[in-house]
């Protein structure tokens, strides 16, 4: 199995920009696609970006396309995304996780998760 951390979570104004990373460990020979999910209070989980194992497909969700990058190191066992032009209503709890499948845009193709890492932009 795969376990993975987030950081690089904080508060920043509106405006600024973040870059959270998702460290993998464990059973990382295998190739595993990468997605970037975000939960705000109240609201369902929802998809933000996605990355194959050889990073040669991205995906993104439109509320962030042209702001938001992801990308992955697997050297270092590490998926990216860099977040410019944040918003206020890009603050929430954002996870990574992983799958040996082919990437996919919904909670339910991910098997594994991150505990998340808070963003918080102010207006």
């Amino acid at each position: 199995q795969v376990q993975l951390v987030e950081s690089g979570g904080g508060l920043v104004q509106a405006g600024g920009s973040l870059r959270l990373s998702c460290a993998a460990s464990g059973r990382t020979s295998n190739r595993y696609a990468m997605g970037w999910f975000r939960q705000a209070p109240g609201k369902e989980r929802e998809f933000i970006a996605a990355i194959s194992w050889s990073g040669g497909s991205t995906y993104y969700a439109d509320s962030v396309k042209g702001r938001f990058t992801i990308s992955r190191d697997n050297a270092k066992n590490t998926a990216y995304v860099q977040m410019n032009s944040l918003k206020s209503e890009d603050t929430a709890v954002y996870y990574c996780a992983a799958t040996y499948g082919q990437v996919g845009r919904w909670p339910h193709d991910y098997y594994y998760w991150g505990q998340g890492t808070q963003v918080t932009v102010s207006s």
